[in-house]
């Protein structure tokens, strides 16, 4: 038996909240111990979230960004836009039930492990298999299946770990400790896309290194992260279904304006960038007009331009979001790089347009990413069910998700590629609108 465990638990909970609310008051506090946390400490949490990010984006991106649409091409032919559009929205779907469910019941969990641990590990070992297994079945409808139950792993790990920005790290560095996070993903998505177009001939390896990624994301998080503490003495829930219903109800909007503000914004943010990040590989067949081998050539190169800006970016604009104190400054200037940046390939329909648009609209993309977490931890309303609400505006994400590659078909199917680059910089724009109309943060 642990020391800790050896305190009672009724002595134990007090100290629990004694500890958020000494966080509360003091910024500088952390809501798990009630005091500062030390260098070494900082580090580790910044490295696991930044770990994460880059081991599970990477992994999706090599099959979302490159091989999905290639897989696909390779079984129903070069026209697959519809069917693109579909299975995203599906797996969308999936992402916003399962974040909002994992987020929900891990705020919800005693275990002796911890609340959050147990289900970033099994999300893992999910997301994973799941992942490698997309590549490896030719029907549409179990192509859509496995590709779902990937997004319920992913998200048992992702909700359980944003949660525990909230949870453990204290107010006066978030913006640090989610520029981590923002990095592993910004980073993430452009080293898989550089990955998968490596594999774009011969997806059969990519698909396996995909699911490797996503499963030691989890892993390798759990380990370079702090050990979260035992839960077995926060109290439990009676268990009655009507409980476990209402604990997934939304802030009531009355009480919470900000809350869905931020939510407002992201949502158009990530429908702007997804609608044509998982179209890269076809952009560049269709608009641009190169074959298979150029356009892997093309990728690759945008990956590397992306990558560098989008570290740069994050690194940068975390620690700056926390010296100055201001959150929406940040998130509204990346919203106008992102716009700018999609303006290029819209303005010039060639390669450089492209790879103007990987450097501007990246640059963007890393310093949203890197702050837009934080932002949405100081939003909101009951920082006891941060998992849940966390959850819920990672739903944003979600809709985003699955909103952008279902426009994005629509779209080129009725007024062509060139139409998608206006219209997606009207939703960036109206992105900043929101997050400007934020009142409680500055």
């Amino acid at each position: 038996m642990s020391a800790s465990t050896a305190i009672p638990a009724d002595e134990r909970l007090a100290a629990f909240n004694a500890n958020i609310e000494a966080a509360d008051k003091d910024p500088s506090l952390s809501p798990e111990t009630g005091k500062q946390m030390d260098k070494v400490t900082l580090i580790r949490f910044g490295a696991g979230f930044l770990v994460f990010g880059l081991l599970w984006m990477s992994g999706l991106a090599i099959v979302s960004a490159v091989l999905l649409t290639k897989h696909l091409q390779s079984i129903f032919g070069p026209d697959v836009e519809g069917l693109t559009g579909v299975i995203n929205a599906c797996t969308a779907v999936a992402s916003l039930v399962s974040n909002l469910l994992f987020g929900t019941l891990s705020d919800r969990s005693r275990s002796k492990w911890g609340r959050r641990t147990p289900f970033i590990v099994l999300g893992a070992i999910l997301g994973g298999v799941t992942l490698f297994l997309t590549g490896m079945v030719t029907n549409a409808v179990a192509i859509t299946i496995i590709y779902c139950l990937c997004m319920f792993g992913l998200n048992a790990m992702i909700a359980p770990l944003v949660a525990m920005i909230s949870d453990r790290i204290p107010m006066n560095v978030r913006g640090t400790m989610s520029a981590f996070f923002g990095a592993g993903q910004t980073c993430g998505a452009p080293i898989g896309t550089l990955i998968g177009s490596a594999f774009i001939l011969k997806p059969f390896p990519g698909f396996i290194l995909a699911g490797v990624l996503m499963f030691l994301g989890g892993i390798v998080a759990v380990i370079i992260v702090p050990k979260e503490s035992s839960a077995d003495f926060l109290p439990k829930d009676e268990g009655k279904a009507s409980d476990v219903l209402r604990s997934f109800i939304p802030p009531k909007f009355s009480t919470a304006h900000d809350f869905y503000k931020a939510f407002a914004g992201r949502i158009c943010m990530l429908l702007s960038y997804q609608m044509i990040t998982v179209y890269q590989l076809l952009i560049f067949q269709k608009y641009i007009g190169l074959d298979d081998t150029a356009a892997g050539a093309a990728m690759a190169t945008m990956s590397v331009i992306t990558m560098v800006v989008s570290l740069g970016g994050s690194v940068v604009a975390g620690p700056i979001s926390d010296l100055i104190g201001r959150r929406k400054i940040p998130v509204v200037a990346a919203s106008v790089l992102f716009a700018i940046g999609m303006a290029m390939p819209w303005i010039m329909p060639t390669t450089l347009g492209m790879f103007l648009y990987a450097g501007i609209a990246g640059l963007g993309y890393g310093v949203y990413s890197s702050v837009d977490q934080a932002l949405n931890v100081d939003v909101l309303p009951n920082k006891e069910e941060a998992g849940k609400d966390l959850g819920v505006l990672n739903l944003a994400t979600t809709l985003g998700q699955m909103l952008g590659p279902v426009l994005m078909s629509v779209i080129t199917m009725t007024l062509g590629y060139a139409a998608a680059f206006p219209i997606s910089i009207v939703f960036a724009l109206l992105g900043c609108v929101f997050i400007m109309m934020i009142k409680g943060v500055k």
